[in-house]
């Protein structure tokens, strides 16, 4: 085998930690096009530049690359999103940088977003829900629950429902990435080029800002980055 073949190649048990990223990310990518039902190990292996065999080793079948695709899905973004809720800054300035932190995870992460946005209405039918949701989403809405209750509490935002105002917050965010296609059949644009992004991620915490914050308080300064 020539020094090429063998760089290619990561089917070998001496560069693990390579093989296991390399099937996890052609993993990610396949379940964001095809999902559970549809996606296919061998095209995976293939993706990966691994034998089917050394994926099954690491995985022993799809059931569990799944549950590992979507824990390294939502632990990059609990990672991300939640040292912000914990940053020691104003509450306003807080929600707004969570919610400018959100859209650029998305905006960043195309196949993350395609995975989550296909599969997050069959989480409940999978064994994986209680899990994914006491690691990766109980932090985090904890968090802002603080967060909402601390702005109300001080008088600068309205007194919201913290609950819904999260579900709306999260749609007002989300939204944009899933009506993509059909704004690009409108507009005849990219909706995902950097111009369109930066003006979608603007308006977003304008209108994020509008339904939060009481008519006296001045925005923190970050409203528009």
């Amino acid at each position: 085998m020539t020094a090429t073949q063998s760089r290619k190649r990561l089917g070998s048990r001496g560069t693990p930690d390579a093989s296991k990223a390399a099937i996890l990310q052609a993993a990610i990518r396949e379940f964001a096009r095809e999902g559970i039902a549809g996606a296919r190990t061998d095209a995976i292996a293939r993706a990966a530049k691994v034998n089917k065999a050394l994926l099954y080793y690491y995985y022993r079948d799809k059931q569990t690359l799944y549950g590992a695709a979507l824990d390294h899905v939502f632990q990059q973004r609990l990672d991300l999103l939640l040292p912000v809720l914990r940053e020691n800054v104003p509450p306003g300035e807080k929600i707004l940088r969570y919610a400018g932190a959100l859209f650029d995870y998305f905006a960043q992460n195309p196949s993350h977003r395609e995975m989550v946005q296909r599969e997050i209405l069959m989480l409940p039918r999978h064994s994986h829900m209680k899990r994914v949701m006491k690691r990766y989403f109980h932090p985090l809405y904890d968090e802002l629950l603080k967060v909402l209750n601390d702005g109300i509490d001080a008088g600068i935002f309205r007194p919201i429902d913290p609950m819904q105002f999260i579900l709306s917050m999260g749609a007002v965010i989300v939204q944009y990435f899933a009506s993509a296609p059909i704004v690009r059949l409108v507009t005849k644009e990219d909706p995902l080029g950097p111009e369109r992004l930066g003006a979608r991620r603007a308006a977003a915490l304008d209108f994020i800002a509008a339904a939060l914050f009481q008519p006296s308080a001045i925005k923190p300064e970050g409203a528009r980055t």
